[in-house]
């Protein structure tokens, strides 16, 4: 049995630090996502998409782990992105966000082993978010990110770091707004909550 932890694999990508914003190249990867509106603190919808795609995604970790893989990987972290048609008012109002909630499938899993957790999934629990779920994957390339350690109602100073950094280097912001989300929030204190802010640049 082979045992691969991704985030362990790519430090670069999964072990941002703190301190300083870092540039890393980051390579096309298959997700699992949905896509949806509002605030997400009090969005039935959100929290329905979040257990659609942890769902599937442990069913697609335990089919890959008994099939003729054989390989046990850690399912990858809950990853956002995040938009609103008009950005100048997004930190304001939540209730006109937009986002696609995600989480990313290593490249060994076959296709048919993800559709065929998705139908599986579907006949035990039914969950209604299923029907919204899509594989697709995201071509992000150079990115600039950094780690932020506290609640996510903080993460201004962070982000405006990346920003920064961006247009220091004489590139400019493409793409939506990246998090990546390291730390389980119904266990961890909001002070230690652990997330990567990621940003696409040109």
């Amino acid at each position: 049995m082979t045992k691969i932890d991704l985030k362990k694999e790519r430090k670069d990508l999964y072990q941002p630090s703190p301190k300083a914003v870092a540039e890393v190249d980051v390579p096309p990867t298959a997700y699992l996502m949905i896509d949806g509106e509002g605030d997400p603190n009090s969005s039935q919808a959100y929290a329905a998409a979040v257990e659609a795609l942890f769902s599937v995604s442990y069913a697609v970790k335990f089919a890959v782990k008994k099939g003729p893989l054989a390989i046990d990987y850690a399912v990858m972290p809950m990853e956002g992105l995040w938009w609103a048609d008009d950005m100048s008012n997004f930190a304001r109002d939540k209730t006109k966000w937009k986002w696609t909630i995600m989480i990313a499938q290593p490249a060994f899993v076959p296709q048919d082993t993800i559709r065929a957790a998705i139908e599986a999934v579907s006949a035990k629990k039914g969950l209604p978010a299923l029907s919204k779920l899509r594989v697709e994957t995201v071509k992000e390339g150079r990115c600039a990110q950094i780690l932020h350690i506290g609640p996510f109602s903080e993460e201004g100073p962070a982000i405006e770091k990346v920003h920064a950094f961006i247009e220091a280097n004489g590139k400019r912001l493409t793409g939506k707004h990246h998090e990546i989300y390291l730390s389980d929030i119904r266990k961890a204190a909001p002070s230690k909550w652990k997330t990567i802010i990621r940003q696409p640049m040109r």
